[in-house]
């Protein structure tokens, strides 16, 4: 499988107690990897690099074979990032208005009321995601926090990205609904044969995603797998 992801001696400066280090890391495709150890500041700086938003200060970072120092401008560099889905509490929804109008902003401004095509296209990746038909019509702002970051995952589904990237995703999950989460992320992406690069403390929905799990000492920047007295100490952060 060729990688979709890699980072080689990576360090950034974001101005916390240290650089975020990352070693190594190589996700190739269809590949799914959850990482824990990175809070949720450095997690932002991590996806913004695996996204080739910003550049490392040193060592070098590739999507799909490619080198983020080569990106030229933002044209460039916004055909690259259509090709990753990121569920993040970034990613701004919009209360007033419904789920399936929340999910069509991908396809079209147009969603007072999005046309049928565009309205169909929604419904299709609700259903994908896990949304209740029940929830369909109802604005944003009603729905509790393992429908909104179901409705973030639709729209990340939406242009069939090769890499879906989730930055803290539970955070605001019920713990009993955090596994279940992550064992149907991972079945989308098995099924769409996508990777998952997904930074977390929660380490059920780690393990249930069904791929690698990997812990990053912080001082290092190494990626390892997680011994067993450090998993069942940190359930979820």
């Amino acid at each position: 499988m060729n990688p979709v992801v890699e980072l080689a001696n990576v360090s950034k400066n974001y101005h916390g107690l240290r650089p975020l280090r990352v070693a190594n890391l190589t996700v190739s495709e269809g590949e799914q990897v959850a990482i824990i150890g990175i809070d949720q500041v450095a997690a932002e700086v991590f996806v913004n690099l695996i996204t080739g938003a910003t550049l490392p200060d040193s060592g070098e970072v590739k999507l799909f074979g490619r080198g983020t120092q080569s990106i030229s401008d933002s044209a460039d560099w916004l055909a690259l990032v259509d090709r990753f889905g990121i569920v993040s509490e970034r990613a701004v929804l919009l209360d007033g208005l419904s789920v399936i109008q929340n999910v069509a902003v991908p396809f079209t401004l147009e969603i007072e009321p999005p046309p049928d095509d565009v309205r169909q296209r929604a419904e299709r990746l609700a259903v994908e995601a896990g949304l209740a038909s029940t929830d369909w019509a109802r604005p944003i702002a009603e729905l509790d926090g393992s429908a909104r970051v179901r409705v973030r995952l639709a729209r990340a589904l939406a242009l069939d990205p090769a890499v879906l990237v989730a930055e803290h995703p539970t955070v605001n999950v019920p713990r009993h609904d955090a596994a279940a989460f992550g064992a149907e992320i991972g079945a989308i992406a098995r099924r769409r044969r996508m990777a998952i690069v997904a930074v977390t403390a929660d380490t059920q929905f780690a393990s249930a995603i069904g791929g690698r799990v990997l812990k990053l000492e912080p001082a290092t920047g190494a990626l390892r797998a997680p011994g067993l007295r450090g998993w069942f100490s940190n359930r979820r952060a």
